[in-house]
């Protein structure tokens, strides 16, 4: 009898015992696994990276010759937007010449759409149809450069003219009928006039518009004058008459376009 309750006794202590070194082997077993998968983790990170570092330090290349090709073309526009300043031109609008409801400054430096008509002569040279203004001089050979303010406007029209364009009717903004300009619709619609018109992508909001025309070269281009950027060019052109700077402030509906245009001196230090 004394031997049975020995043997129990060793039998449940025994027992006692390998179920603590279960609990232990149970826990060292979940923390190894757990270590291994951790290193296996890291290691197929480490494979990974090493893999796409080649492709990663393509991209950092590509995107840092994208960077310094658009600095590159920003201060060659710069430059060349300089050269063409040394070309500017006094250029002053022709009241004699406007449109009955535009209002033209008594410097000739402005000009805005006005609420109603005045009472002007009605001579050949005077637009009829459109607000429409030219300037009092005319070009016909070498180059010539001016700059026109036009923030604040939601619609407006610049360029060149020729001549002996038809003043009294409807007017078709293209270089077959005499006209290289660009133009503002809708606040934020840039389109070069060229028959038929070319939706512009600009980066930013124009607020100064310069003009260049090389009357020989048969060239006629417009920059934004504070990005130092390029925004159309008409080339290869044929010019036999003369030419003369354009303006349209467009009409003041709802007076949401009551900004004038402005002929802005040029400054060759902006």
């Amino acid at each position: 009898m004394f031997f049975c309750v020995t043997l129990m006794i060793l039998y449940r202590f025994m027992e006692s015992q390998a179920g603590k070194v279960f609990d232990t082997w149970k826990w060292a077993v979940a923390i190894s696994v757990l270590a291994c998968l951790i290193a296996v983790g890291w290691i197929l990170t480490a494979v990974i990276l090493h893999k796409t570092e080649p492709q990663r330090q393509k991209v950092k290349r590509d995107l840092t010759e994208k960077k310094n090709f658009v600095e590159l073309q920003r201060q060659r526009m710069k430059c060349e937007l300089a050269e063409k300043k040394k070309f500017a031109v006094d250029v002053t609008l022709d009241p004699d010449k406007a449109h009955p409801e535009l209002r033209v400054s008594p410097d000739g430096k402005q000009v805005m759409a006005g609420d109603q008509w005045q009472d002007r002569p009605d001579t050949p040279q005077r637009f009829a149809d459109y607000v429409d203004v030219v300037g009092k001089r005319s070009f016909s050979s070498r180059r010539f450069y001016y700059e026109v303010q036009v923030s604040g406007k939601t619609k407006w029209n610049l360029g060149v003219v020729r001549e002996n364009i038809n003043r009294k009717e409807k007017i078709t903004w293209r270089p077959q009928d005499g006209f290289w300009t660009v133009k503002l619709r809708n606040e934020n619609e840039y389109c070069a006039c060229a028959g038929p018109d070319v939706l512009l992508t600009l980066r930013e909001k124009v607020e100064k518009v310069g003009v260049f025309v090389d009357y020989e070269e048969g060239l006629v281009s417009f920059y934004d004058v504070k990005s130092n950027s390029h925004i159309y060019s008409f080339t290869a052109q044929s010019f036999t008459d003369k030419l003369y700077p354009y303006f349209c402030p467009d009409l003041n509906e709802r007076s949401e376009n009551s900004a004038p245009l402005i002929i802005s001196p040029v400054l060759t230090t902006e």
